[in-house]
């Protein structure tokens, strides 16, 4: 009968050690990633544009991502005009010398339904605030050069004025010229090597 209660406490430590082997953190790969962002523009369109510079990384438990943290580079924005794009980092807009980075570090993991929320820490601007970021994971898969992969998509809206960033003009025919909501999509690739696979 002593042996119960001995058993129930290795199974449940055997247990615990499976968990924390199940996760992993995977570092993002730029090449095959994307981070972009949208704006209402002149009330009538959206304008697209993203940021070249990343880098970031997950940790993922089972099929749910636990932990992310990402910085973006500000200098990298790129929206296809090259006018713009110095507008967007002056102190108009990113004021990209001052403030070189984009972050978010999450804090926690939320599951609602099917989707896993991440709510951390975004800081954009010198303006750090809490931020729900839904993540959708796929895989993690094999490529043919014997990495693990897994797939990320995150899609989620902030308030550029939240952040100080305010700058806007109005139009003769009523409203302004841009939005002061933008929405943030990310779609990633993230690697991790096999030998780290194996601790």
């Amino acid at each position: 009968m002593k042996r119960k209660p001995f058993l129930i406490l290795t199974s449940l430590v055997l247990s615990m050690a499976a968990q924390s082997r199940a996760a992993d953190t995977y570092n993002i790969d730029p090449m095959h990633s994307s981070v972009g962002f949208a704006i209402t523009h002149m009330v009538i369109n959206t304008v697209h544009g993203h940021f070249n510079q990343f880098s970031g990384t997950v940790t993922v438990d089972g099929k749910n991502v636990s932990d992310a943290k990402g910085t973006i580079e500000t200098k990298s924005v790129d929206t296809g005009q090259p006018n713009r794009d110095k507008h967007l980092k002056s102190p108009d807009f990113f004021d990209a010398e001052k403030f070189p980075t984009i972050t978010f570090q999450s804090k926690r993991a939320e599951k609602k339904g099917d989707e896993t929320v991440l709510v951390g820490d975004f800081t954009m601007h010198g303006v750090t605030k809490e931020l729900s970021l839904p993540m959708k994971l796929n895989g993690p898969i094999k490529d043919p050069m014997g990495m693990t992969r897994v797939g990320l998509q995150a899609k989620t809206k902030v308030n550029r004025k939240d952040y100080g960033i305010s700058y806007n003009k109005a139009l003769e025919a009523g409203g302004v010229m841009l939005g002061e909501e933008v929405e943030i999509e990310i779609n990633a690739e993230a690697v991790k090597k096999p030998e780290a696979a194996k601790k």
